[in-house]
């Protein structure tokens, strides 16, 4: 969709490459910027280190403050469960496996980022990047195989063993997670180009079709489950076949939009972390074996992050991404939490509509005026933030302040709707 945007522009453009590290995994082309566009900064070396390492410990500083308070949040939920679900659930129902898939995706990052390293997992950062990207030339991708199986394991290890809920998301993780694989092993063995995205869209299209199929065959213990009623917090709507819809548009539309948030270090994985908690929270009256998953999925997000964080040793790739938005919309869709879900997952929706506002104003503007014109100077929204001159660790704890209210507010209407 890019494609005429850029070319129709005289100068040449930059091509942000997937997965490296302050990109989106999809290709963007971006117009240059001029000197007098960026702040220019003259520094010594001993200046710039001391800058690196400051940032460094606010990579780590944002990192552990997202991770108490997603504990504290998590155990005021356990403590206050049997008001919601007014059923007995186990101590620490929602943090035990959020804590345990963390430890465990922290320490197989330890272990695995060498070898990812060593098999040179690498994506090549793009010469025609602004040169700060290539700082980053080296480090590994793939990520995703580190927390993903490791969360759906833990989720089926809590859960009930008969869930059919968490065993249709996790179905649903893992076959977003293969898209997303294929990309990736496509764009490290083939001149570093990704699946194409019309491609892409068509298989993310078809598992959201088979997931909606799936539901309608199968018996859920979910009340909402494909009844075709979406709770609200005035009421249930009935939806009928369109439920089958919005089932697969929520599949591609949380896929992608966690995707263009795969773009700064950490900024994916703490707003999907959030996101999941807040969804955790919805679902838990609806469906509390499903709650574990979201709680376990979280837990793993955090985990990456401790190796995600600024200054990434590892970036997750669009085998991460995919699978998270995959993830986070079979959660809604086997409890009808989709309102929830647009609410906590906030951050995607802002990112993803910033690319489509962008396209579409441009072909508009092109098609009326023989040029087109540009909404936002470079998208997704976090582009713009950095030619603002906003530093990297700055705009991820902005996303996860907005994201922690948007979760709590998406998981309180859950419960009201519920």
């Amino acid at each position: 969709m890019f494609d005429d945007w850029s070319a129709a522009d005289e100068s040449s453009a930059y091509v942000f490459s997937s997965s490296d590290g302050e990109d989106s995994d999809g290709e963007v082309f971006l117009t240059p910027v001029n000197d007098i566009d960026l702040p220019s900064v003259s520094a010594s070396n001993n200046d710039a280190m001391t800058l690196a390492a400051h940032r460094t410990k606010l990579g780590i500083f944002i990192t552990m403050g997202l991770i108490i308070v997603l504990t504290l949040l998590l155990l005021y939920v356990d403590w206050c469960a049997w008001r919601i679900v007014r059923l007995p659930l186990s101590p620490f129902y929602l943090t035990r496996p959020f804590l345990i898939s963390a430890f465990l995706v922290s320490f197989a990052g330890y272990v695995c980022v060498p070898i990812f390293r060593l098999f040179k997992f690498i994506h090549v950062i793009k010469q025609q990047g602004p040169p700060s990207h290539r700082t980053k030339k080296c480090t590994p991708t793939l990520g995703g195989l580190l927390f993903v199986p490791i969360g759906i394991i833990v989720a089926h290890v809590f859960a009930s063993s008969s869930s059919t809920e968490v065993s249709g998301a996790a179905g649903a993780t893992i076959a977003f997670a293969a898209v997303g694989l294929l990309s990736d092993i496509l764009s490290l063995t083939n001149h570093w180009r990704v699946l194409p995205v019309l491609t892409e869209v068509l298989l993310q299209v078809a598992v959201g079709t088979w997931f909606s199929f799936w539901l309608d065959i199968t018996s859920l213990s979910s009340p909402y489950g494909m009844k075709m009623l979406v709770p609200l917090p005035l009421g249930l709507v009935y939806l009928g076949r369109c439920y089958q819809l919005l089932t697969s548009f929520s599949f591609v539309s949380m896929g992608n939009g966690v995707k263009l948030a795969d773009a700064l270090d950490g900024l994916a994985g703490g707003t999907a972390a959030l996101a999941f908690t807040g969804m955790s929270i919805a679902v838990l009256p609806v469906c509390s074996d499903l709650a574990i998953f979201g709680a376990s999925m979280a837990g793993s997000c955090v985990g990456f992050l401790l190796h995600n964080r600024y200054k990434a040793s590892i970036f997750m790739g669009h085998i991460g991404s995919l699978a998270l938005g995959g993830g986070l919309a079979a959660m809604a869709s086997c409890t009808g939490m989709f309102f929830p879900l647009l609410i906590s997952s906030g951050i995607f929706v802002v990112e993803s509509l910033s690319v489509i506002i962008q396209v579409l104003y441009w072909k508009i503007t092109k098609s009326f005026r023989g040029a087109g014109w540009r909404f936002l100077r470079i998208p997704p929204f976090h582009y713009r933030l950095q030619l603002r001159g906003f530093r990297e660790p700055n705009i991820v704890l902005g996303a996860y302040l907005i994201s922690s209210i948007l979760a709590l507010l998406g998981g309180y209407v859950g419960l009201v709707s519920a």
